[in-house]
């Protein structure tokens, strides 16, 4: 049985997702961590193809789930736009530019977490 945390978590989850769906990011991935760390339930990594679109995409998720009552805890990197860190505190949002997600490849660091699709979260 899922706790109401847990289907906050979700839900903030999914709205991150359609918000950055609307600005057209690339490559969305939905890790769910919450058996491997204690830092967050949700990874969602996305890709963007330049610094405006990157720092669009950071604003839309921020305004989405600001109006949904997620208020953000911190964010990270938005003047450079390479990589945007966004903490929800129980779900944490990445924005790429290409260089820095193959670089960093968080898919690939945080294996241990499940894959998740989007119909998922529903």
């Amino acid at each position: 049985m899922e706790n109401i945390e847990t289907n906050n978590a979700k839900e903030m989850a999914k709205l991150a997702i359609q918000a950055l769906q609307d600005k057209k990011a690339q490559d969305i991935h939905i890790i769910d961590i919450s058996q491997v760390s204690v830092i967050a339930d949700y990874f969602v990594i996305a890709g963007g193809t330049n610094k405006n679109q990157i720092q669009a995409l950071c604003d839309h998720v921020l305004e989405t789930l600001g109006k949904a009552g997620y208020p953000e805890k911190q964010t990270e990197g938005y003047n450079t736009a390479n990589w945007i860190l966004m903490d929800f505190s129980d779900v944490i949002i990445h924005i790429f530019d290409r260089e820095n997600r193959l670089l960093y490849n968080l898919e690939r660091i945080w294996r241990d977490g499940r894959q998740v699709e989007l119909s998922e979260l529903e």
